[in-house]
């Protein structure tokens, strides 16, 4: 990658002014644009890390935070090295809603081989309302809505503009789906399902959400969130839903549904082609994938329900220490929901990118606990005599 100089030195600039981190972030964001417009091409780095986690984030230094964002490190030409293993379970409900996708090897699956060697998976989790129907079609035709142009990922480039490519076409596949929900006969207009997405290609990961599923990158022991959860509570999502005419009622949307953002749901949205406060649009993040990612957590809303993103991060990772089986997490994962009284259906999948052996013991700052030591008398009096400069 080219880096010009007026970047390096903007950047170098504002950590001299000691502007906060997420300041910097966003000068950062700019450059990046800007640089695009130059045919400079910047690695994505869009992620939010989780709340547990900011702490840590706040003490990064300068030099990190730009060595990350602006520069092509050695670390950036990671290869994941990608297995899965998942779990579903009813949980206290009388039916079974969700339904998920895990395929490791994609390529393989879409039926063509890369020119070089490199890790291709899709993984999927739809939390369905209102009935299964939803959640089970989206599945059924998942290959054919979200993979209609396989050949473009026979392209793939590190490029921004095959990234963006790539994004826009899981975006396209988003509301593809909607549509073709409005017209399935065996899907009614109350029935609907959440969707979450994840794509690795190379060493990029992207996900793609409608809804409360959540993925979290386990990134050295600490949570980054790579979703939003799309609920009436989320201000953002809130403030957009009462611009467009809709209304929260009791923490519901038009006190009928607990997200803002789905798939189907058509007696809930205004006519095609109209602004609706219930939309399909997903959020996408796309991130550079580096030796310091150690897994992805996928899950739908009861596993998060009753666990934070990082106390799900350092129970997965506790157990891949012990057994290095992700199948085994997962189960462990919605056993421990269980165990917390979770009152939703379950489903979880735990993507490993990197070797057991890789997976470091470490805890975050933000989580450090000093020992309290105490002195001798003797050792009191001569430390009052020297503040007190005898």
């Amino acid at each position: 990658m080219i880096v010009s100089q007026n970047m390096v030195a903007e950047a170098e600039i504002m950590c001299q002014q000691r502007i906060p981190v997420l300041d910097v972030k966003y000068h950062l964001c700019v450059t990046q644009e800007q640089a695009v417009a130059a045919n400079v091409v910047p690695i994505f780095n869009q992620v939010r890390v989780s709340p547990e986690s900011m702490e840590m984030e706040s003490a990064m230094s300068c030099s990190e935070l730009l060595k990350d964002t602006l520069m092509e490190t050695p670390a950036t030409t990671f290869t994941p090295i990608v297995r899965s293993g998942s779990c579903a379970d009813i949980g206290p409900r009388g039916s079974m809603d969700d339904e998920h996708i895990q395929i490791d090897d994609l390529a393989a699956h879409l039926g063509f081989v890369f020119k070089y060697p490199m890790p291709s998976a899709f993984y999927a989790v739809f939390d369905g309302h209102g009935g299964p129907n939803a959640a089970a079609f989206i599945k059924r035709n998942a290959i054919r809505l979200f993979f209609e142009d396989a050949k473009m990922l026979q392209s793939y480039d590190t490029d921004a503009l095959f990234l963006k490519r790539l994004e826009d076409s899981h975006r396209k596949a988003f509301l593809g789906a909607d549509l073709a929900l409005a017209s399935e006969q065996s899907v009614g207009g109350t029935c609907g399902t959440t969707a979450l997405t994840a794509l690795i290609l190379g060493r990029h990961l992207l996900v793609a959400n409608a809804g409360d599923c959540r993925a979290v990158l386990c990134r050295r022991g600490v949570a980054v969130e790579m979703s939003h959860d799309h609920r009436p509570s989320y201000l953002p999502e809130r403030r957009r839903v009462e611009e467009l005419g809709g209304f929260i009622y009791d923490g519901y949307l038009n006190g009928d549904l607990s997200v803002t953002r789905a798939l189907g749901d058509w007696k809930l949205k205004y006519p095609v082609g109209t602004a609706s406060p219930l939309i399909a649009d997903p959020d996408i993040q796309v991130v550079t994938l580096t030796e310091e990612d150690e897994f992805l957590i996928i899950g739908c809303d009861g596993i998060w329900d009753v666990m934070s993103s990082q106390e799900a991060v350092s129970f997965v990772r506790r157990g891949l220490r012990r057994h290095d089986d992700p199948q085994q997490c997962a189960k462990e994962l919605v056993k421990e929901a269980l165990r917390l009284n979770t009152t939703d259906n379950l489903t979880v999948i735990v993507v490993c990118l990197s070797t057991v052996e890789k997976i470091v013991e470490s805890i975050p700052p933000h989580r450090r606990r000093f020992r309290a030591c105490s002195l001798s008398e003797e050792a009191r009096s001569r430390l009052k005599s020297l503040l007190e400069g005898n």
